[in-house]
């Protein structure tokens, strides 16, 4: 771009007049210059993060890209991928874009491929070096955020969240899995508590069928001594019918 510094870029471009739902043209035009450079500009970042914070309309665009961008990243030569990553770790560090958008990745073996773990890579190293580990930390442990990151640290299963720990720890970000790491040591104890409920449920029912048929026996066993009692009773007062009709 021709302009002298991105507050001058930003202005000339703000007075283009957009038709209604022409704003998204303006980001995808942005994030395609900022991919064409053979190394990322800062340029763009603080572009991008000016037309944010003056409309949420762009925010929301934006949004919108980086949910494209990273479904279509393996399309993506790598240059152009680490510029993505890091103008999009600019727009997340600065606030400019909602740390939810992070729902959209999942980080697990199955569902990444070479190109969207280097993508994640560049992303979470540039964050790390803009915030610092501890507030980056801080950040990823707010319990008001925590359902958008499930996806990036699940606990589905123990494989799916050795393997972020591991790929977090090979880039160097080990640090950020703390959280993860203690819930990992404590699974076996955390699946044992779920499953005791279970186990007692099981038991109450058990034991009160045992004495429902402990009841009905006794029922039974009362219920059959009656019927020869009675029987009894009959054959005694018939014996006495045929005394009489002798005599």
């Amino acid at each position: 771009m021709s302009s002298v510094d991105f507050e001058e870029a930003g202005h000339k471009l703000l007075k283009i007049n957009l038709e209604p739902g022409q704003e998204m043209e303006l980001c995808i035009m942005l994030l395609e210059c900022c991919s064409q450079e053979r190394t990322y500009l800062r340029y763009y970042g603080l572009l991008g993060q000016r037309f944010c914070m003056i409309n949420k309309v762009h925010q929301e665009n934006f949004e919108k890209c980086f949910v494209h961008q990273y479904s279509m990243i393996h399309r993506l030569e790598t240059n152009k991928l680490r510029n993505v990553a890091k103008f999009f770790a600019h727009l997340l560090g600065t606030d400019a874009l909602p740390w939810h958008v992070l729902a959209y990745i999942r980080l697990t073996e199955e569902d990444t491929t070479s190109s969207s773990r280097i993508f994640i890579k560049i992303l979470f190293q540039e964050l790390s070096e803009h915030l610092g580990i501890r507030l980056l930390n801080e950040r990823l442990s707010d319990p008001t955020v925590q359902d958008s990151f499930d996806s990036i640290f699940p606990k589905d299963n123990p494989k799916n969240t050795r393997f972020a720990i591991n790929f977090f720890t090979s880039i160097g970000l080990g640090g950020i899995t703390e959280n993860l790491r203690e819930y990992l040591k404590n699974m076996p104890r955390l699946i044992m508590q779920q499953q005791k409920p279970v186990f007692e449920s099981d038991e109450s029912g058990s034991s009160s069928s045992d004495s429902d048929v402990s009841g009905s026996e006794s029922k039974s066993g009362s219920s059959s001594s009656d019927s020869s009692g009675s029987e009894s009773e009959t054959d005694s007062d018939d014996r006495r019918r045929k005394k009489r009709r002798r005599n």
